[in-house]
């Protein structure tokens, strides 16, 4: 014989020679004659160590005083305790405690992955990620949901969740739909004078139809890069050097509109581009350099020639203008005298005579 208290917070679960009499409600209770108690907590799913669930609900205390979910496959309980998510429940059959919380539970089929619209987006925030899969769709992307492997539908801008624990796989691809550049870096091209030349190429691209580029079309971006690559080739092995060299804009025009040509096939849409960069072989860019500088020196040559005869023929007619003129030479004159004396420190004259008869004939040593 002994006593077991039993708080508010709690339940007993009577067992009389390990079988289950009853629930003991909060106080003080006298045990004897073989009985005994389990203190549960009513916070707690109802359990026992000594019996099963279907044992416990048989008992008709216990079942009116809890809540009973009934899980199927492919289905997920969200369970709520006073209208607040509480967590979700795997298939199987669970119970809590209807006293100091009302427990509410809502079934979910899983059966097919896209999560429906009626259960609230707020509880992923509290779920598992075990149970779930979060997809992003930005505002510049669409995405491309397949389910087991067959393209389902396209995904406007937003957020998805789909259910992990599901016989169906789930696949979402994203597909930029900015303008892109793509950059088609130079590979060894013979020109038709057997140079050898690397071509940097750069274009931009917008796909136009996300759907059928992902379903009919190994890798766009690949199959658009070598339609370039082919392009470049076409053109630089009909053309020498000194032609590509001097028309740079024409193999742009022409490798843009062979790409503009298989736009209905790889289902994008050309935008732009350009020739980046022509890499020409050490020893041509050697040999180029020395001609252009040669042709630089020539020119300068010219241009100093051109000069110095600019500068005698000036002398030439000045030299006219003072012997025909005695005043505009005794004027230039003055003006040389002006200069050399400006470097001068001192010069003495006396007073009598023409000063600058004196100062010229000083000048003049």
């Amino acid at each position: 014989m002994h006593y077991v208290t039993v708080n508010e917070n709690q339940r007993g679960l009577l067992f009389r020679h390990g079988k289950l009499q009853g629930l003991l409600s909060p106080g003080r209770h006298l045990l004897y004659g073989g009985r005994r108690a389990e203190l549960i907590l009513l916070s707690q799913p109802v359990h026992s160590p000594s019996c099963g669930l279907e044992t416990l609900l048989q008992c008709p205390e216990i079942a009116q005083a809890a809540a009973v979910a009934e899980v199927p496959d492919q289905h997920l309980a969200l369970h709520f305790a006073d209208g607040k998510f509480a967590g979700v429940l795997p298939q199987g059959k669970f119970a809590y405690w209807n006293i100091l919380e009302k427990h509410e539970f809502r079934l979910v089929d899983i059966s097919r992955p896209e999560v429906d619209e009626s259960v609230p987006a707020y509880v992923f925030s509290e779920m598992p990620g075990s149970y779930f899969t979060r997809v992003d769709v930005a505002s510049y992307e669409r995405g491309r949901l397949c389910l087991n492997n067959r393209f389902e539908r396209l995904l406007e801008p937003g957020t998805y969740y789909f259910w992990k624990r599901t016989p169906v796989k789930v696949d979402v691809s994203l597909v930029d739909t900015r303008l892109t550049q793509m950059d088609i870096t130079g590979q060894e091209i013979l020109t038709q004078d057997k140079v050898s030349l690397r071509i940097n190429f750069v274009c931009n691209y917008r796909i136009t139809d996300y759907v059928r580029s992902f379903t009919e079309i190994d890798d766009f971006r690949e199959q658009l890069h070598v339609a370039a690559q082919l392009a470049l080739r076409d053109y630089v092995g009909k053309h020498k050097l000194d032609e590509i060299l001097e028309t740079k804009e024409e193999i742009s025009q022409y490798v843009l509109q062979r790409l503009r040509e298989q736009e209905k096939t790889l289902f994008v849409e050309i935008g732009g581009g350009g020739v980046k960069d022509i890499i020409l072989p050490g020893e041509i860019r050697e040999i180029m350099n020395t001609v252009l500088a040669a042709e630089k020196r020539a020119q300068a040559s010219v241009i100093t020639r051109r000069e110095e005869v600019a500068s005698t023929r000036s002398l030439l007619n000045t030299a006219k203008l003072m012997d025909e003129n005695q005043t505009l030479m005794r004027l230039k004159e003055l003006e040389y005298i002006e200069r050399i004396c400006a470097n001068v420190g001192s010069i003495h004259l006396n007073g009598s005579g023409d000063l600058l008869a004196q100062l010229t004939e000083i000048l003049r040593g």
